[in-house]
């Protein structure tokens, strides 16, 4: 398909300016909001106009400086839903006017044995919307179309937009976590991730315990059909066959890990955490438990959970932000004061 082109004014979007705490979202943070000429796809990419864009961790990650700026004045966002307003040239995927999804995974290299082998999460090549090229904190964004997803045109957009992080990381992280039939699933931290992951498990059959320092979070896992929910350094009403962790907190993954069964796996979500404490062998790994990361998501896994989604058609709690107020959403998220997950609207 040759190129086409629509026109979008001249786009506004939020940058990071200078990395460091988020502060209140009063306007003299990280974030600084500027005026820029109208994005134009290149080869293989689409224009997409920003609909919603999902609030990550992983952007206040970069805001706060704990993951280094790959792209000098970043825009941050990796859950982006719009509709496409121009195609560059030899895109195939996409045309003029379908709804599409720009995630976390931007790109990989094809070429070396992690992509040969159905593993590009692995790319030592591999890029990031929002963190190597400019993210959903916008009015437009480019994307490379081979790396987007075909959205329905059904659903809103600012229930999408979560899908494409939190509910991607999330099912990778659940197969990561190699849960039996029926087993006992243990998630540490309840945000916009282990929400989408909790019902996602549940409609599998799991039996669910949410371990989470928010009093509104315990609320919101009970209601979503957690037989228990406690405080994040709670003992489990029973071993875990096995768990979670979404929160960026490395001294829970020894509570984790004490917490599982024989045999049980912890699978630790998110892209940063702080340090581990030491851990002791018989108390933490003895026993055949086994303690494994999660890294970013292959386009397999995308599809296979947006799948999965329209089946399971999992409740998103949404709480709206104007895109204008991006450095209130992010302090929000930082105070944990969002219960569910944060979404920028136009």
């Amino acid at each position: 398909m040759r190129g086409t082109e629509s026109s979008v004014g001249a786009a506004g979007a939020w940058v990071v300016d200078r990395p460091g705490p988020v502060g209140s979202g009063g306007g003299a943070g990280p974030l600084g909001w500027e005026r820029r000429p109208p994005p134009v796809p290149g080869a293989g990419e689409i224009l997409v106009e920003v609909e919603a864009c999902g609030v990550c961790r992983t952007d206040l990650h970069l805001a706060e400086g704990d993951l280094p700026p790959h792209l000098p004045r970043c825009t941050p966002g990796h859950e982006a839903v719009g509709q496409v307003v121009s195609t560059g040239p030899g895109v195939t995927e996409f045309a003029v006017g379908d709804r599409a999804g720009v995630a976390w995974l931007a790109g990989t290299c094809g070429r070396c044995r992690y992509c040969r082998s159905g593993r590009e999460n692995l790319c030592p090549e591999s890029t990031y919307t929002g963190w190597d090229r400019h993210g959903g904190y916008a009015d437009a964004i480019t994307a490379d179309a081979r790396f987007a997803y075909r959205l329905p045109e059904g659903p809103p957009a600012e229930e999408l937009a979560p899908l494409l992080c939190a509910g991607i990381i999330g099912h990778r992280a659940l197969e990561r976590a190699e849960l039996p039939e029926g087993g006992l699933l243990g998630i540490y931290g309840f945000g916009a991730s282990a929400h989408l992951t909790a019902q996602v498990a549940l409609a599998r059959g799991a039996r669910l315990a949410v371990f989470t320092r928010g009093a509104a979070a315990r609320g919101l896992a009970r209601e979503l059909g957690a037989g228990f929910a406690g405080d994040s350094y709670d003992p489990p009403p029973e071993p875990l066959d096995a768990a979670i962790l979404f929160a960026p907190a490395g001294e829970l993954v020894p509570v984790a890990l004490a917490a599982l069964d024989r045999g049980g796996t912890l699978a630790v979500a998110g892209i940063h955490l702080t340090d581990i404490p030491v851990l002791n062998y018989r108390q933490h790994l003895f026993q055949e438990r086994s303690l494994r990361s999660v890294t970013a998501n292959t386009r397999a896994d995308g599809r296979a959970f947006l799948a999965e989604a329209a089946r399971v058609r999992p409740t998103v709690r949404v709480v709206r932000y104007p895109l204008r107020r991006a450095d209130a959403a992010l302090a929000d998220l930082a105070a944990d004061r969002v219960t569910g997950v944060a979404v920028l609207v136009p």
